[in-house]
């Protein structure tokens, strides 16, 4: 079992960056972000590959977000620029068990879960 916990998300105006952090409570095969908006589906925004270091993006962050992970602690970080009023959402960080060997795009591919936090871009 794995415990996460996201933190740094807030209120901010188009344009600006925000950085999130993933806290994780031990090792994971990857990390992914989800993002869901009021009245949508969750989303995929990227995932992570703990040890080879290799992220993915989805088409609607491509080029503005960037997924890292501390060189030594269990933490990810969800680093967004040039934020966008569409972007605002909670987002939610989750974690693929280390015995894993895949992880893709679907929330159903991670087995452990963050409560999430509200980000809100501004126009």
């Amino acid at each position: 079992q794995v415990q996460l916990q996201e933190s740094g998300g807030g209120l901010v105006q188009a344009g600006d960056s925000l950085r999130l952090s993933c806290g994780m409570s031990g090792r994971a095969y990857a990390v992914g972000w989800f993002r869901q908006a009021p009245g949508k589906d969750r989303e995929f925004v990227g995932t992570f590959i703990w040890d080879s270091w290799v992220a993915t993006y989805s088409d609607s962050v491509k080029g503005r977000f960037t997924i890292s992970r501390h060189n030594v602690q269990t933490i990810a970080y969800l680093e967004m620029n040039r934020l966008k009023p569409e972007d605002t959402a909670v987002y939610y960080c989750a974690a693929a068990d280390r015995r894993k060997i895949a992880a893709g795009t679907t929330s159903w591919e991670y087995d452990y879960w963050g409560q999430g936090t509200q980000v809100t871009v501004s126009s």
